[in-house]
């Protein structure tokens, strides 16, 4: 995966997780720009702001996003959660069981990190 595409994702995983924190603004901006793809200026007509202003708040939510995360560490807790589950998953594997006992261990798993 490229450094663009890590960056796009870990973006909207902070927005996913942290998104409903940001102001009204924060939140209409960060939408346009990362779900919708708008540019910048595109936003900027969008929302009868500047160009600069766009830019601005969408910087400053980013930033807060990230201190979100920082603080509260809910994706890096998911990222973790994710790597137990893809070994549980791998353990459940080489186990001599049942197929309908394996189909439950990982439906469980599954729901725990949804």
């Amino acid at each position: 995966m490229s450094e663009d595409l890590k960056t796009v994702e870990y973006a909207s995983m902070l927005y996913d997780f942290y998104g409903s924190l940001l102001s009204n603004s924060q939140n209409e901006v960060m939408a346009l720009y990362h779900e919708d793809n708008l540019s910048l200026s595109e936003i900027a007509a969008e929302l009868g702001m500047t160009r600069q202003a766009v830019h601005y708040t969408l910087k400053k939510a980013e930033r807060a996003l990230e201190e979100y995360e920082d603080r509260l560490g809910l994706i890096r807790n998911y990222r973790y959660n994710q790597t137990l589950a893809d070994k549980a998953h791998d353990m459940i594997g080489n186990l001599e069981i049942g197929q309908t006992v394996r189909d439950e261990l990982i439906s469980s798993i599954e729901k725990i990190t949804e």
